[in-house]
Order: structure tokens, then sequence, then C-alpha cells
């Protein structure tokens, strides 16, 4: 299928103010090609990957059940609040900023420009490391359900990952493209987490009463709640909603806010579920892979593994279609996905991509910890301290003082959140680091 270019007739694509000039390149990539409920698919692929299979573990475990039921009802609420102000902004000035960075750098100049997109980047390459762990976590509890003979470790079965990863790459060229996969992804997400919920449901009738006491010292117990405070922005949120809303049709602002409903509604049920219903079956000793914890028929648990492994390999590449963008745009990829050119072109480009990725996760494949730092160092700045700045800017005489109070409270408590939250991941990381060897087997 050919791509399209999109550029707004009302300005050109270059941003100039007092000093500087931004080049805004026009996208390689399809625009305003899907309607809202695709997207809202999109946006609840990513709530419902198989990263949902590990909340019980990595937010109620810490938070218990007053802190993780109340931490993820006000964090879905803060998330469509924050989505909702980038949103109302994709058409700011005149012009759609298909690209977040865009949206910066119009509103800030260069600079912005530049750290938002080196932030993005940095977030969305994490995410996608966390994709390929679980990928490989998901192919391993396959494996050793019929094999438990310790011939294959977590870094082959990563490797496997990160290959299927890359055929997926060459096969979709852009985001619009996944379309009937969309329905594939959520078929997976919704066969793994119906045989989570059933077997947790057997599982927990059957057991005895479970200990649901927070675990750990009082020192472990507080950095363990920063870092579970990173993970329940990360259950939410993408970092990348600008490149989504990009490919939804006119109207974009009001098709998009119908999507981000859709995905807060609807959307997260599936998650919520697994979650609160995993943490009631095996109290604290859920695990951040809940299949690592249910009991039941062999083939059904191998069923939901493989779900899970096939929707990591879809949800990566949404993940990752920003990044394809950048470079696809950069390297002028035009005319069809299927030119031996553009073939060539993705073989080597996201090939390499998704091998350093790969090779980054076997090493260190530590996926709770990869999911509070992408938490801490992008998705709260991304999705909740530059947004609200963002239309503190773009609406500042039209908003009242309790309104801009209101919005700088939200930038300063997210900033110490993040701080603190960055501080908290890197503390496990190196914990993690000092107690497994690279290319652990975990």
């Amino acid at each position: 299928m050919a791509t399209t270019s999109f550029h707004h007739p009302l300005l050109p694509n270059v941003h100039n103010d007092d000093k500087l000039a931004i080049h805004i390149p026009n996208s390689a990539h399809q625009v305003s090609n899907d309607s809202w409920f695709q997207v809202g698919v999109v946006l609840s692929t990513g709530i419902n990957s198989a990263f949902a299979l590990g909340y019980a573990g990595l937010i109620m475990v810490p938070l218990g059940w007053v802190g993780g039921v109340v931490g993820l009802i006000l964090s879905s609420a803060i998330s469509l609040y924050a989505s909702t102000l980038i949103a109302k902004l994709h058409e700011y000035g005149g012009r759609r900023h298909i690209r977040y960075r865009d949206l910066a750098g119009f509103m800030y100049g260069q600079t912005a420009y530049s750290l938002v997109w080196a932030s993005q980047y940095a977030n969305l390459f994490l995410i996608n490391t966390g994709y390929v762990i679980l990928g490989g976590q998901a192919l391993k509890a396959f494996y050793v359900l019929f094999r438990d003979d310790h011939q294959m470790k977590l870094p082959h079965f990563i490797a496997v990952a990160g290959l299927a990863c890359v055929l997926f790459a060459i096969a979709i060229p852009h985001l619009s493209a996944l379309r009937i996969w969309l329905g594939f992804s959520t078929f997976f997400s919704l066969v793994y987490i119906c045989i989570v919920i059933a077997l947790s449901l057997k599982d927990g009738l059957e057991a005895p009463p479970r200990d649901y006491s927070i675990p750990g010292t009082k020192n472990s117990k507080t950095w363990a709640t920063i870092g579970a405070a990173a993970n329940l922005v990360f259950a939410y949120n993408t970092g990348m909603l600008p490149e989504i809303q990009a490919t939804v049709k006119e109207p974009v602002v009001n098709n998009m806010i119908k999507a981000l409903n859709f995905q807060f509604t609807l959307g997260v049920i599936p998650m919520h579920a697994v979650t609160y219903i995993g943490y009631w079956a095996y109290g604290s000793s859920a695990s951040s892979y809940l299949l690592n914890n249910v009991s039941g028929p062999i083939w059904l648990k191998g069923m939901a593994n493989i779900a899970a492994f096939l929707q990591a390999i879809i949800a990566l590449h949404i993940f990752a279609s920003p990044t394809y963008e950048f470079l696809d745009t950069k390297y002028g990829v035009t005319g069809s996905a299927l030119a031996c050119k553009n073939l060539a072109f993705r073989i080597i480009v996201r090939g390499g991509y998704i091998a350093i990725t790969a090779f980054l996760s076997a090493l260190l494949p530590f996926l709770g910890d990869f999911m509070n730092l992408a938490g801490a160092i992008s998705t709260f700045p991304l999705t909740f301290i530059l947004p609200n700045h963002m239309y503190i800017v773009a609406k500042r005489k039209k908003l009242s003082f309790l309104k801009k109070s209101w919005h700088w409270l939200n930038i300063i408590f997210f900033s110490c959140i993040a701080v603190a939250a960055f501080v908290a991941a890197l503390r496990f990381i190196t914990v993690d680091s000092k107690t497994y060897h690279v290319f652990a087997d975990l």
C-alpha cells in the first residue's frame, strides 16, 4: 500500500521565531486514515498487553488492596485528563502536529524539540526492550511446561522473540497497516487474560487464606511504593499520543477524544480484572508474570503463553512505529511497501534496531525494573508534566488563576514523583545487577 505525506496548507513546514527555524518534515507514513474506533483499539492494545499480567505483582503487592485499587483508579482518571489535554493541542496554531516533538518545537523552540525527541525515543526504546523480555519470558514459560531441562535459557528465548519482531516489522510498513492485526491482538489479549482469570479464580477458591501484607522492611517498602507509582503511570500511557492521533480521521480532536474515552472505559476493564483477581488469588506471592503462578491444564497454560508471546510482537510494533516513521522519513522511503528497496531498507534498519533492543533485553532481563525506569524518565514528563505546561502556554489568556494554579500543581507534583521514581528505578537495576549476572536466566 502506498504511503501518503501530510502537509497542512495553512503553514509551511518551518516554524520561525525570533532566533531559530525548526524544520518539520512531512511523514513517509499514512496520516488521517483510521477511524476513532481503530485508534481506540490501538490505545487499548497497550493497556491490555501481556504487561498486564504483571501488575498484580508489580503494583498490588507493594501497595496492598487499598493503595493498589485507589492508585489504579486515580491513575486512570488522571491519565485520561492529561491525554485529553495533549489531544486538544493537536491542531494548536492552525496546523496539525503529528509528532510530539513537532508540537514541543512549535511551542517552545529547538531545545524543547530536541529534548522531547530524546526523551520520547528513550521511553519507547525502554518499552520495546520490555516487550522483547516479555516475549522471551512467555516463550520460556511455554517451553518449561513440556521440557524443564534447562538446555534453553531466557537469553535464547529473547533472541527468538527478537527475530519474530524483526519479521513482523518487515511485513507491516506503518501503524495504519496493522488493521486486521489489531483484531488478532485483541483476540490474543482476551485469550491469556481469560485463561489467567479462570485459573486464578480456581486457585483462589481452592487455596487457604492468603497473606496480603506488604512485604519487606520499612526502607524497601518505601522504594517499592515509589517504583509502583511509576508502574501506575506506565500501565495507562504511551508517551506517543500525537503520533497515534496523527492516524485518526478528521475531525482529529473529537475523534481522538472518542478513542480516549473508549480506552479508559471499556479498554481498561480486562487489565483491572486480571490485576485484582490475580492479587486476590495469590496475595503477596503474586509474581511479575501471573502465568508463573497459575496451576491448571498444561495445554491451557501453553495456549496463554503463546498468546502472550504473539501479542507482545504486535504491541512492540505499535511502540516502535514512531522510530520507524522517523527513519523512513529521514531516508525518504516512499512508494510501495513491497518495492525491493523498501523491503531491503526495513530488513536492514528495523532489523538492526530490534537486534540492539534484543541484545540489551538479554543482557539485563529485569522486566519490572525497565517498566519503572520507562515510567520515571519519560512517561511522567511526557504524560503529565509537559501536557499541563503546554496547556498553560496555549490557553494562558483564557485560563483563570485557579485553573493555572491547578495545572502548576500537577507540574510540580509529578516532577517530584518522576525524580523519586527515577532514583528508585536506578536502585532496583543496581541491586538486581549485583544479584544476577548478565544474560541471566530468570
